[in-house]
């Protein structure tokens, strides 16, 4: 197993993977995002990234190099990270060890061209317009994760105007530039206020944070669940592409332990 250290070294080690660029959170001097360690084996490459609400672990490569790595790299940082990767290699993983549970489903979208469908009336938020978008969190998508005021999400775009003859103006839809890092841009948190759908708001707002992600980092990307059909219909519309991946985890109750130490059954032993 080999630590990468450089941002151009996942890189290439990744074949250019946006979801390994991504999780490498690089800086412009091509270094790690910070407490980001990353590791190649053989035909397999893995970045370890730690965050306040989920530290990630993103695999990419050849199954039965991803599974000794996998393994080494867990001993090494510890059994909490999400494993997240293309479906067909996570779930590989999660036939080869029981300790690991597969969790949910999701296309990885990206592109590299503008999409040309910003808003005439989308700009960035200002920092009172970004706290009244916590609000609409609050009520419609408690569950983001990227919301307001949380670390890592830098700025909000959005569309602003009355919902239902109010006295004054808000945010009736958003979207943010969120984790970012040097080659690959992020979006997170795209809501449209219930009363303001059906305008094509989240079009013309993620567009104008799909534009500018593009221009900045060269790449802007999301995650979005597979079943959410419409949210996925959209990003296709501004030229994004999909790729179905899968996130695992080991389960608290398991122990954490490591797939090292996972006992052997007819589950983990199954031939790949």
């Amino acid at each position: 197993m080999e630590e990468l250290v450089r941002l151009g070294d996942v890189e290439r080690a990744a074949a250019g993977d946006g979801l390994a660029v991504w999780a490498a959170q690089g800086r412009d001097d091509d270094r790690l995002g910070p407490g980001v360690r990353a590791w190649r084996h053989g035909g397999a490459v893995a970045v370890a990234s730690p965050d306040a609400q989920q530290d990630r672990l993103a695999i990419r490569g050849d199954r039965a190099d991803a599974a000794v790595l996998v393994q080494r790299v867990l001993e090494e940082v510890g059994a909490s990270c999400r494993l997240l990767g293309e479906a067909s290699l996570i779930d590989a993983l999660v036939r080869r060890w029981s300790v690991l549970e597969a969790v949910h489903h999701f296309f990885w979208m990206e592109t590299t061209r503008p999409s040309g469908a910003a808003g005439a009336d989308t700009r960035w938020l200002n920092v009172r317009e970004q706290k009244a978008a916590t609000a609409l969190f609050d009520r419609y998508f408690p569950d983001s994760y990227a919301q307001p005021g949380r670390a890592g999400v830098r700025r909000w775009a959005g569309v602003t105007g009355e919902v239902d003859g109010g006295a004054g103006t808000e945010p009736l839809a958003v979207a943010a530039d969120a984790w970012s890092a040097a080659g690959c841009g992020f979006m997170g948190g795209v809501l449209t206020h219930p009363a303001a759908r059906g305008r094509g708001l989240a079009r013309a707002v993620s567009g104008f944070v799909v534009d500018a992600l593009v221009d900045q980092y060269g790449r802007a990307s999301l995650m979005v669940l597979t079943h959410n059909t419409p949210a996925v219909a959209t990003y296709e519309r501004l030229g994004m592409t999909k790729r179905l991946h899968r996130a695992a985890h080991i389960p608290a109750r398991r122990g954490r332990a490591t797939p090292h130490h996972d006992r052997p059954t007819a589950r983990n032993a199954r031939a790949e």
